[in-house]
Protein backbone atom coordinates (compact mmCIF):
# COMPACT_ATOMS: atom_id res chain seq x y z
CA UNK A 1 0.00 0.00 0.00
CA UNK A 2 1.20 3.50 -0.82
CA UNK A 3 0.10 6.51 1.18
CA UNK A 4 0.57 9.95 -0.33
CA UNK A 5 0.49 13.16 1.65
CA UNK A 6 0.13 16.58 0.08
CA UNK A 7 1.94 19.38 1.91
CA UNK A 8 2.12 23.08 1.23
CA UNK A 9 5.61 24.49 0.70
CA UNK A 10 5.40 26.03 4.19
CA UNK A 11 4.93 22.50 5.55
CA UNK A 12 7.36 20.58 3.37
CA UNK A 13 10.27 23.05 3.49
CA UNK A 14 10.94 22.54 7.24
CA UNK A 15 10.89 18.77 6.70
CA UNK A 16 13.41 19.05 3.87
CA UNK A 17 15.65 21.36 5.96
CA UNK A 18 15.60 18.90 8.88
CA UNK A 19 16.40 15.99 6.57
CA UNK A 20 19.31 17.92 5.04
CA UNK A 21 20.61 18.87 8.50
CA UNK A 22 20.52 15.20 9.54
CA UNK A 23 21.84 13.92 6.18
CA UNK A 24 18.78 11.72 5.62
CA UNK A 25 15.90 11.71 3.15
CA UNK A 26 12.69 13.68 3.87
CA UNK A 27 10.86 10.34 3.79
CA UNK A 28 12.94 9.26 6.81
CA UNK A 29 11.75 12.29 8.77
CA UNK A 30 8.12 11.63 7.85
CA UNK A 31 8.38 7.91 8.61
CA UNK A 32 9.86 8.66 12.03
CA UNK A 33 7.06 11.15 12.74
CA UNK A 34 4.43 8.57 11.79
CA UNK A 35 6.20 5.96 13.92
CA UNK A 36 6.13 8.28 16.97
CA UNK A 37 2.49 9.18 16.29
CA UNK A 38 1.45 5.54 16.12
CA UNK A 39 3.26 4.81 19.39
CA UNK A 40 1.04 7.42 21.09
CA UNK A 41 -2.16 6.99 19.05
CA UNK A 42 -4.04 5.30 21.89
CA UNK A 43 -3.86 8.52 23.90
CA UNK A 44 -7.24 10.28 23.76
CA UNK A 45 -5.61 13.69 23.21
CA UNK A 46 -3.76 12.36 20.16
CA UNK A 47 -6.92 10.73 18.80
CA UNK A 48 -8.83 14.00 19.23
CA UNK A 49 -6.11 15.90 17.37
CA UNK A 50 -6.19 13.35 14.53
CA UNK A 51 -9.98 13.66 14.26
CA UNK A 52 -9.81 17.48 14.25
CA UNK A 53 -6.85 17.75 11.85
CA UNK A 54 -8.83 18.02 8.59
CA UNK A 55 -10.81 20.95 9.98
CA UNK A 56 -7.93 22.99 11.44
CA UNK A 57 -5.54 22.15 8.61
CA UNK A 58 -7.81 23.79 6.05
CA UNK A 59 -7.44 27.14 7.85
CA UNK A 60 -4.07 27.05 9.62
CA UNK A 61 -0.47 26.03 9.24
CA UNK A 62 0.96 23.73 11.91
CA UNK A 63 3.26 25.31 14.50
CA UNK A 64 6.33 23.78 12.86
CA UNK A 65 5.57 25.19 9.39
CA UNK A 66 7.23 28.22 7.85
CA UNK A 67 5.21 31.35 8.57
CA UNK A 68 5.45 33.15 5.22
CA UNK A 69 1.94 32.17 4.20
CA UNK A 70 0.25 32.66 7.55
CA UNK A 71 -2.66 35.03 8.08
CA UNK A 72 -1.92 38.24 9.96
CA UNK A 73 -3.80 38.87 13.19
CA UNK A 74 -4.74 42.39 12.15
CA UNK A 75 -6.27 43.48 8.86
CA UNK A 76 -4.31 45.98 6.87
CA UNK A 77 -0.89 44.87 8.08
CA UNK A 78 1.74 44.58 5.37
CA UNK A 79 2.94 41.15 4.29
CA UNK A 80 5.73 39.78 6.45
CA UNK A 81 9.01 38.68 4.98
CA UNK A 82 9.32 34.92 4.53
CA UNK A 83 11.19 33.39 7.42
CA UNK A 84 11.55 30.09 9.17
CA UNK A 85 9.18 29.40 12.02
CA UNK A 86 10.74 29.53 15.48
CA UNK A 87 9.53 25.91 15.80
CA UNK A 88 11.37 24.69 12.70
CA UNK A 89 14.89 23.33 12.62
Amino acid sequence: MNIKIHLDAAESDPIVRLAEALHVQPEDVVYTAINRLMMHARDNDVQTEIIQAPRWRSDNLPLWADTAGSVHAYEGMPDCRPEKSKYSV
